[in-house]
């Protein structure tokens, strides 16, 4: 499993189901079209997908901060 940070490449939006999809070894539009399935049910998804934008650093910083 890689580290999570939202990948430079494979964004839609904010790239953190691309993030997911590259940690978890599936698919990102198999985690997009979830994303979108879960957004029809009553919760916080919105907020989650806000919270992880903001909260994951990008792999542009990741790559750039490493020793």
């Amino acid at each position: 499993m890689s580290r999570l940070a939202r990948p430079t490449d494979n964004r839609v939006i904010g790239g953190v189901c691309a993030a997911l999809a590259r940690r978890y070894g599936t698919s990102a539009t198999t985690v997009r079209v979830v994303f979108l399935a879960s957004c029809l049910l009553p919760g916080p998804q919105f907020l989650l997908y806000l919270a992880l934008w903001i909260l994951l650093p990008s792999e542009h910083k990741v790559r750039t901060s490493a020793w």
